[in-house]
């Protein structure tokens, strides 16, 4: 265990071979879990410089803002790293849907033992 990034309060991310850190994106007022993404270094800096959620794209080999097309932005309220730092959680306002299927989450669908099934919003 490394005491100063366990425990310390200085931000030493622990960024993958790949230079990238993974990101739970949760709803500031429900709680709910809208998305999980990652994050290299530039996206963690302008994210905390904006206010604005950024990630990098692995499929596209690229940095985006969420939502810059769609304009459903993510607004950070609360930007949290776990014990370790391999891990950011982005409590955030979604300006919209946040999946880009056009649900709210990117977590509309249940797993049972017939299969998938669609999750109500109330849910």
């Amino acid at each position: 265990m490394d005491d100063v990034r366990d425990k310390g309060l200085t931000l030493n991310p622990k960024f993958d071979r790949d230079g990238l850190i993974t990101a739970v994106v949760t709803d500031d007022a429900s709680g709910d879990v809208l998305m999980v993404a990652h994050m290299n270094a530039q996206a963690l800096d302008l994210t905390i410089e904006t206010g604005l959620a950024h990630f990098w794209s692995r499929s596209r080999q690229s940095l985006w803002k969420k939502g810059e097309t769609s304009g459903h932005m993510l607004q950070v309220r609360d930007l949290r790293i776990d014990c370790d730092q391999d891990a950011v959680w982005v409590k955030a306002v979604p300006a919209g849907p946040t999946c880009h299927t056009g649900a709210r989450s990117c977590f509309f669908r249940r797993i049972g033992s017939e299969g998938l099934s669609s999750v109500d919003a109330a849910d």
